[in-house]
């Protein structure tokens, strides 16, 4: 059986789990702790790296790049008869999204409101050129899934857990990704390639009061206030973000799906309106 090598929350080796699920290839995944590295895994991995599939033969390969073609060379690939030419396309689209996986881990932790206004510039650019390219969906290449998917699931699946959990959305001014990153959670294959643990991983270390987005926007920071469900979950105090009638964000102190009019965070507001002006224009390995 083919076996990955991961951290819990690395972007690089859920691009690969994701393709293993899409392909629908059985696989094991062995998690490592990346501050103290087990010398048989330094043995395998050339740049102390994760991922690093090993394969059904035994042997291990390491740049998610590589095994992602390496796992379409060996196995059925997602599309059928497809032209060399889609394929340089593929992988040039899919670039586009695993060269941000680490400018998306750097601007999560950002520490304060300006830092991560910087950090996103580039995210934000990355996002306005798929959002050019996307047809009607409701994936990037139509009614199939594909390898390009696969490589913009991991952004796409921490931008939805971000915008759950605060008032911050990394999409919001691009519609056709958000109904393309809608479409890919409906598949169930972000949940699936990561571990049942990876969500409260995630935020734990992207949303502590070290990062601005947790101590600043981070919605129901009380275990109380999460456990009763009366504040911001991502159907009721954050619908004011999609609701052209409210203002933009939600307030990290009263969120009350009753009272949507008034869920809504002065501080939060500017940072949206400062993050929409400055760079949410819409004119490999860990």
């Amino acid at each position: 059986m083919i076996k990955v090598v991961s951290f819990t929350i690395c972007p690089f080796v859920q691009r690969i789990t994701a393709l293993l699920e899409a392909k629908r290839l059985p696989y094991e995944v062995e998690y490592i702790s990346l501050k103290e590295k087990p010398q048989w895994f330094l043995d395998i991995s050339p740049n102390g790296q994760v991922p690093v599939l090993i394969t059904e033969s035994g042997s291990a390969l390491f740049e998610s790049d590589a095994i992602a073609e390496y796992l379409d060379d060996a196995y059925p690939a997602l599309e059928a008869q497809i032209t060399a030419e889609q394929k340089a396309l593929d992988r040039a689209w899919s670039y586009q999204a695993s060269k941000h996986y680490l400018a998306q881990c750097s601007a999560m932790r950002s520490a304060d409101k300006d830092t991560l206004i910087e950090r996103m510039e580039k995210l934000a650019k990355s996002f306005a050129k798929v959002e050019k390219i996307l047809g009607e969906g409701p994936y990037f290449k139509g009614e199939s899934l594909s390898n390009v998917d696969m490589a913009w699931l991991p952004l796409l699946h921490r931008a939805n857990i971000i915008r759950q959990h605060t008032c911050f959305d990394m999409v919001r001014d691009f519609p056709k990704v958000q109904a393309w990153q809608s479409a890919l959670m409906a598949t169930g294959i972000a949940k699936a390639s990561v571990s049942d643990e990876f969500e409260n991983k995630f935020t734990n270390f992207y949303l502590d009061e070290a990062t601005y987005l947790g101590r600043e926007l981070r919605c129901c920071k009380d275990s109380e206030c999460q456990q009763d469900g009366n504040c911001c979950s991502q159907d009721d105090c954050c619908r004011c973000q999609s609701d052209s009638r409210e203002s933009d964000c939600c307030d990290t102190n009263r969120c009350e799906s009753s009272d949507v009019q008034n869920c809504c965070d002065p501080k939060a507001r500017e940072l949206t309106k400062s993050q929409t002006s400055n760079c949410c224009s819409t004119n490999s390995g860990c």
